[in-house]
């Protein structure tokens, strides 16, 4: 034995015989500190705690005195009742202890790992016939997915990470009958488990690994569902980790996130950017209309947001010289959760010196489209319901009051002011409520012009659109348009339905700054829980001298979404979920 873990190894040769994939069932019951439909007395969550490590060590007690794994156990919990461990749980507790009494770690802190199961894989796969060996041994260690015991010889599926799995054989001949007995005895489904052998194919072709010595990597209390069946949503938003096992789709997501966040800083890189990080916990909220998340910050005695977006810090940046900067921030918003909205979610902002809203649309082509190629190889990407998406190509562009007045039937204009009056608010409110469009507490032209827009054509752009010029009142960080009174140079992205991303000619005016800023407290004072503070702080950056500058935001989930048909909550590697005993 080596390093207080199992190793056995002895030489000699064995025969051959086909795994069989066998499952085990999982425990389904939810435990809650709460009172159940039985009327079970509720535990707060630290009494249940130190009833688990007092079966935990009744259990251990009883492998110490002897007993046998089956007379360790409580199947029916008549001593700890409904709230401990179920019967498969004290099983692995068990062997847990019979691993620690015979002096062999459980948890050992390092193993003779010489390769991974994908290097062998990728070295071997269809260049050995069936029963050929090879001189070539290796170590590999992965998590127990399927066990057949056959006798003499036990087959063992081991998977990797990211789902590449390899058999391995232990053979009583080869490792000893007394190491294939405490194999049998103490690996479960689940388990991680090390072993060393030469890599061969077995008589049926299968490439695996005949042990020589093995050990338990990481003893598993909790069993693994039944792989073969599909995941239900609550365990796989709830143990997102538990669907990394069992689910590829789950698996992907993940490193196809982390494929597309890469492709993203390397375009951004090309492009000469450099990436910054901007605060998290800010004193005045801003940098687009959202509900923000509050918190205290006890030491300065301190009111503070959680932000929304990094807008103002980025713009302070091109204020101090980096004229081009981004970032790929986490945000926080206290709104509504949907298929593509989530209270806390990642994004990008970029902002470029002596750009505008149309080069900027000309950089999330291409951010967009790059993404596409390193991710899935091609523009043209196969969602989850197997049909295909293409976001190659030139993309469409609309402007937003023209498609609006074609929709109406009747002209709509933008308000450009006592001198540009535009389409009054009072008739705007007629045309929403005829359609029966919902309205705001505290709307204005803008947002009646939004919200009509959006019956008509929000989830109908399925074709990658840019929809542009919007109306000043709910863009308070744009530049006004160079030739529409009432207008801001800014644009949205629509693909499959749905906004992916927002480009602007920033605004760099600070006089017209603080005007924008000041119409917006004055509807937060009203009502609006979406309105921007005002920021002295910015006001006096942008006083020191912005440089034109075109800038951009796009979520990161957003886009995976519109990569794969996945729902934001799959996008999300680990989602916010309410708490079962609330």
């Amino acid at each position: 034995m080596r390093d207080s873990a199992i190793y056995i190894g002895i030489g000699c040769s064995g025969w051959w015989l086909h795994w069989v994939a066998m499952t085990e069932p999982i425990a389904t019951e939810e435990i809650t500190v709460e009172e159940d439909a039985n009327g079970v007395p509720a535990m707060t969550t630290v009494e249940r705690a130190q009833l688990l490590l007092d079966q935990d060590a009744a259990i251990t007690a009883r492998i110490q005195e002897g007993a046998t794994l089956d007379e360790a156990v409580d199947p029916s919990n008549k001593e700890f009742g409904p709230q401990a461990h179920p019967e498969q749980v004290q099983m692995r507790v068990a062997k847990r202890a019979m691993m620690l009494k015979e002096g062999l770690n459980p948890y050992p802190v390092t193993l003779d790992v010489t390769s991974t199961i994908e290097a062998v894989r990728a070295k071997y796969d269809g260049t050995l016939e069936a029963g050929q060996e090879t001189d070539d041994v290796v170590g590999v260690a992965g998590r127990v997915l399927f066990i057949r015991n056959a006798g003499g010889l036990c087959f063992v599926q081991l998977a990797a990470g990211d789902g590449t799995t390899i058999q391995a054989m232990l053979s009583k001949k080869q490792i000893g009958a007394d190491s294939l007995k405490l194999f049998k005895q103490l690996v479960d489904l689940g388990d991680h488990l090390f072993v060393k052998g030469r890599v061969i194919a077995s008589k049926t072709g299968e490439l695996s690994i005949f042990a020589d010595e093995w050990a338990i990597a990481a003893k598993a209390l909790q069993p693994l569902p039944t792989l073969h069946k599909e995941l239900n949503e609550d365990t796989r938003t709830r143990k997102p980790y538990i669907g990394m096992i069992a689910d590829e789709k789950i698996r992907n997501m993940v490193r196809n996130r982390s494929k597309a966040v890469s492709s993203l800083r390397r375009t951004f890189d090309d492009h000469d950017f450099l990436e910054v990080e901007t605060p998290m916990l800010q004193t005045v909220h801003g940098g687009a209309a959202a509900r923000p998340f509050t918190t205290h910050m006890n030491a300065f005695d301190l009111d503070l947001y959680l932000r929304i977006a990094p807008e103002l810090f980025l713009k302070r940046c091109l204020v101090g010289g980096i004229d081009r900067v981004f970032e790929i921030n986490r945000d926080f918003r206290n709104e509504g959760v949907d298929g593509t909205h989530a209270p806390e979610f990642t994004m990008v902002e970029a902002y470029e010196a002596y750009g505008n809203y149309d080069t900027i649309a000309a950089l999330v082509k291409e951010l967009v489209q790059k993404t596409a190629k390193d991710v899935f190889g091609s523009t043209t990407v196969t969602l989850l319901d197997g049909t295909e998406y293409d976001l190659g190509g030139e993309w469409k562009t609309m402007s937003m009051y023209d498609s609006l007045s074609e929709a109406l039937g009747q002209e709509i204009v933008p308000n450009g002011g006592p001198d540009h009056p535009g389409t009054s608010v009072e008739e705007l409110g007629r045309i929403a409520d005829k359609l029966g469009v919902e309205r705001d507490d505290v709307e204005n032209h803008g947002k009646l012009v939004e919200h009509l827009w959006e019956h008509f054509y929000e989830d109908k752009l399925y074709e990658p659109t840019f929809v542009r010029d919007f109306p000043v009142e709910t863009s308070p960080l744009v530049k006004a348009h160079r030739s529409k009174p009432g207008v801001v140079e800014k644009w949205d992205l629509y693909v499959r339905g749905f906004e992916l991303a927002t480009g602007y000619s920033e605004l760099n005016d600070p006089i017209v700054q603080r005007e924008r800023f000041v119409a917006q407290a004055k509807d937060a004072l009203a009502g609006d829980e979406e309105a921007c503070d005002i920021d002295e702080d910015f006001l006096e950056a942008l006083g020191v001298g912005m440089p034109p500058a075109g800038g951009m935001g796009m979520g990161i989930d957003r886009l995976l979404i519109a990569l794969t048909g996945a729902t934001i909550r799959e996008t999300i590697t680990f989602p916010l979920v309410k708490p079962l005993n609330g």
